[in-house]
């Protein structure tokens, strides 16, 4: 064998084995490749073995990660060459299902595998790594998984690439005679093989006879009942339901052969699985991501094939560190205040209004409730029930809300993800979710079939028979409410139970699934009621997408204006005071990018308009820092209104609150030098039940590999810049299907790490300054961004400030960009910035205690406008380095 990137060559060995299988004849020995990393040999206790196994057409080499990875950590990793691949023995003899489950008992027999052993198992590997597993369980420890499919559909093809390969006429030229079907796989890696990996993929298989056991393996597909493997794919794909080992899968998302639905099956039939989603990755998830290293830390978090204590609990799917904060607390559904009012005296009085072209629709609580109990029988008549997943992709308003409340309250888990995602981002949050339904309006079940969403579909609205059928439309809401069976449905909202999946907004990376239980949406609920004083009698103007439904649940009268609320700058400042005319409302609910447009349109505002607005006695902007002018206008707009600024995340809507006069006051604490405060946004004190704190960062690692941290012991000392830790019963349950995710984010019992990071005050108050990756690392010492950026943003000739670090960790450049007041136009590339914005740049960034190494100027800086104004200051960092380094940078 030749030499191979990342394998030891001691690793690589040979062993003569037995068959007992039925495809030769008694008495025949086939000789096996394997890697072995060779962990115990020398006597030292080993924790146990990964039995790997590849899939078609790859080789032992594909889990050279993991041999490496094993060591250190005590596990003695083997993977096998499967007969007639790698550098095994070409048998001569087709091997179906049945005989490469057996072959591989063979193969551990020979070894004189025993104790612990997990099977780890990609593509058909994976189907014979679990046949194995089903019938060898008296050693088995857990299950490791990567796409793969253990069950066929009968009415449903198998995928496109599998069925050209077995087409008569491309299947023997396209596996065997040529390489065609081997380029094409290593062709789906993200990014693309090294050419030296790329090379060592192909070796073993470099003449058509050497491919013999790739044109087998794929003629052994079971793409129907009629298929000889088919019964043993079935006996394996039932038989592994009675599993009781951990399990883990990892799964690259993108993989056109192993897609979701796979994936969904396989969760079905071992529900207690822990499953990592790495968003990026394709078929060849061992090479597009870091799974050894996410299979090394659940081996060492499951404690797989370490002894549990007597009688001691087993961990959770999914979680991360226990957390029981809020479990004491009294618990009621967060519906429950919408029945309450639905019968009592005042339950014709308005509870939700959405304002149209027309006017307002408005439903009282009776009516509301009425809709709601009707909607979710109607929902319970077609099946969907406790536990379904249902994806909502309707505008924030009456319907939406009745869907919402009535899922609920029939204990389905709610699918939230914005439109504001972009098509794409939205297909992705969509079929990670893997909804049981999608109900949404035209253009969404339109972006359903195209995009292929897994899922039932309902359409929010009444459609003509021909477009129904076009969309493949099951039922409309309107259905829903005409099957009503029991308006007194039960509430199935078990406190613990799935409640919600709310999308992140993609402004840091892929949107990201959160989990909350019923228990913890009833938690926010109260956090916001404690907060900011709302409760029954309360009025308010919904302008912000995660308040926008929280109304019924508070007990508030509620009013969603006429805007995109997925679109914040569409609301306009008369639209806003329609609202709060129509429910008389003294509370408003706004984002800073809606706020901004609510300023540049207050002079068109009528005299109603401007009483109507007069009236609001609370106003609170979240989702993103809002600079202390903003608020002194939007003052002059609600002179009689408080103004807060909650700080929140999805993870956690709630963390911290502040008031204009907490701002004022902080900001004339950071004027007189007082410790802690300055650099960065005052965002306030915790809520309600909320406990915050920081985790220090440090610099670690060598030279070029160096990176930014937050190790330290969490803390509440004043100036210490630290990531952001919350703890309160409101925080998010875990992240969905992103075990290693949440594993990161809970790693310090029992708080959640933000990503955010900050510092406290002297008066206790918390100071955001940016993200955990953005920190620039600078041989002054750290800096953060959102301090300076501010302070730049205050100069008259910049709108938009963006501070980056470009070169190594530890000695990066401070380079700030800004985007001028009047741009030149979005077309035009960056420059240097003149002699007189660079001069005042840097003395800002000065009296910051930073030395800017350079000042750029760009016509427009890259904004996810829609979520929030942030930033992407990761692209622009990038493309600072090569406009700075000469290079073609392009325009932002």
């Amino acid at each position: 064998m030749v030499a191979l990137p990342g394998v030891d060559p001691s690793w690589s060995a040979y062993l003569d084995v037995p068959s007992t299988s039925t495809a030769d004849a008694p008495g025949t020995s086939h000789r096996w490749h394997y890697l072995d990393n060779g962990a115990g040999a020398d006597g030292t206790p080993v924790k146990g073995t990964l039995l790997c196994v590849h899939g078609n057409p790859t080789w032992s080499f594909l889990w050279r990660t993991y041999l490496a990875a094993g060591l250190p950590e005590g596990w003695r990793v083997v993977a096998v060459d499967q007969l007639d691949m790698g550098y095994s023995a070409r048998t001569g003899v087709f091997r179906r299902l049945e005989h490469r489950i057996t072959d591989l008992g063979d193969f551990v027999a020979a070894l004189g595998l025993h104790g612990p052993v997990v099977t780890v198992g990609h593509d058909w590997g994976g189907v014979v790594s679990l046949g194995y597993a089903h019938r060898n369980r008296e050693d088995l420890a857990g299950v490791i998984l990567t796409n793969t499919a253990i069950h066929q559909e009968p009415d449903r093809p198998i995928p496109a690439p599998l069925r050209l390969a077995l087409a008569p006429g491309v299947h023997g030229l396209g596996t065997r005679t040529t390489t065609a079907f081997l380029d094409v796989t290593l062709a789906l890696a993200r990014p693309a093989l090294q050419p030296e990996v790329r090379a060592a993929f192909r070796a073993p298989y470099g003449s058509a006879a050497d491919r013999g056991g790739i044109a087998n393996f794929v003629s052994d597909i079971p793409a129907d009942p009629s298929h000889p493997s088919y019964a043993v794919l079935t006996s394996t794909a039932e038989g592994i339901r009675s599993l009781d080992v951990p399990v883990l899968m990892m799964w690259g998302p993108r993989d056109p052969i192993f897609s979701d639905p796979y994936l969904e099956d396989l969760a079905r039939r071992l529900p207690h699985a822990d499953i990592h989603r790495f968003e990026r990755a394709s078929h060849l998830v061992q090479e597009d991501a870091d799974t050894a290293a996410t299979a090394m830390e659940w081996l060492t978090a499951r404690a797989v094939a370490v002894a549990p204590p007597v009688d001691g609990p087993r961990a959770d799917p999914e979680a991360g560190a226990p957390d029981t904060t809020g479990e004491d607390a009294p618990y009621s559904p967060l519906g429950q205040r919408l029945r309450e009012l639905a019968a009592g005296p005042g339950s014709s009085a308005t509870a939700v209004a959405e304002m149209t072209a027309d006017g307002p629709r408005t439903l009282s609580w009776k009516e509301l409730d009425d809709d709601v109990s009707a909607v979710a029988a109607g929902l319970a008549a077609l099946g969907y029930g406790p536990g379904s997943r249902v994806s909502l992709l309707v505008p924030p308003g009456l319907d939406l809300t009745v869907l919402i409340y009535a899922f609920l309250r029939g204990g389905a888990v709610i699918v939230v993800a914005d439109a504001g995602l972009g098509a794409r981002g939205l297909s992705r949050a969509v079929r990670s979710a893997a909804p049981d339904v999608v109900i949404g309006i035209e253009r969404a079940l339109l972006a359903a079939r195209a995009f292929g969403w897994p899922g039932k579909r309902i359409s929010a609205t009444t459609l003509p028979a021909a477009r129904r059928r076009a969309l493949r439309v099951d039922a409309s809401l309107g259905d829903l409410r005409a099957a009503r069976a029991d308006a007194g449905l039960a509430e199935h909202a078990a406190p613990d139970d799935d409640a919600a999946i709310l999308f992140t907004s993609g402004s840091t990376g892929p949107a990201k699934g959160v989990v909350y239980t019923n228990r913890r949406l009833s938690a926010m609920r109260d956090a916001v009621e404690s907060t900011l004083g709302l409760g029954p009698g309360a009025s308010l103007v919904a302008g912000f997408a995660p308040f926008a439904l929280l109304g019924p649940a508070l007990g508030a009268t509620s009013v969603t204006p006429d805007m995109d609320v997925t679109a914040p700058g569409t609301l306009t400042a008369q639209a806003l005071a329609d609202a709060a005319a129509a429910v008389e409302a003294t509370v408003v609910f706004a984002s800073p990018a809606a706020l901004r447009n609510v300023l540049a349109t207050s002079d068109e505002l009528s005299s109603a308009g401007r009483s109507a607005l007069g009236r609001i006695s609370l106003m609170l902007s979240a989702g993103a820092p809002i600079p202390l002018a903003l608020l002194e206008s939007v003052q002059d707009l609600v002179p009689a209104a408080a103004l807060h600024t909650p700080y929140g995340m999805t993870e956690s809507l709630l963390v911290a609150d502040i008031e204009l006069d907490g701002v004022r006051r902080a900001a004339a604490a950071a004027a007189a030098g007082q410790q802690g405060a300055g650099n960065g946004v005052c965002v306030g004190l915790p809520v309600h039940r909320a406990r915050v704190a920081v985790s220090p960062l440090s610099i670690s690692g060598p030279g070029g590999d160096a990176v930014c941290e937050a190790t330290g012991a969490p803390t509440t000392q004043p100036g210490v810049t630290g990531e952001i830790l919350v703890e309160a019963p409101h925080v998010k349950d875990r992240y969905f299907r992103l075990w290693r995710t949440q594993q990161d984010a809970a790693r310090t019992t029992p708080w959640h790490r933000t990503g955010d990071i900050g510092h406290f005050d002297a008066e206790g108050r918390l100071w955001v300054e940016g993200r955990l990756g953005h920190v620039i690392t600078s041989a002054e010492g750290i800096v953060t961004p959102v301090g300076l950026e501010h302070a730049l943003q205050e100069l008259d000739d910049v709108r938009l400030a963006a501070v980056v670090g470009v070169g190594p960790v530890g000695t990066q450049a401070v380079v700030a960009v800004v985007e001028t007041a009047q741009p030149e136009g979005r077309g035009r590339r960056g420059r240097l910035a003149d002699a007189g914005l660079a001069a005042g740049a840097r003395a800002v960034a000065r009296d910051c205690g930073i030395d800017l190494a350079a000042v750029i100027a760009v016509p427009a800086l890259p904004v996810d406008i829609r979520h929030n104004a942030k930033i992407d200051r990761a692209a622009v960092g990038a493309w600072a380095a090569v406009f700075l380094s000469g290079g073609r940078a392009g325009s932002l």
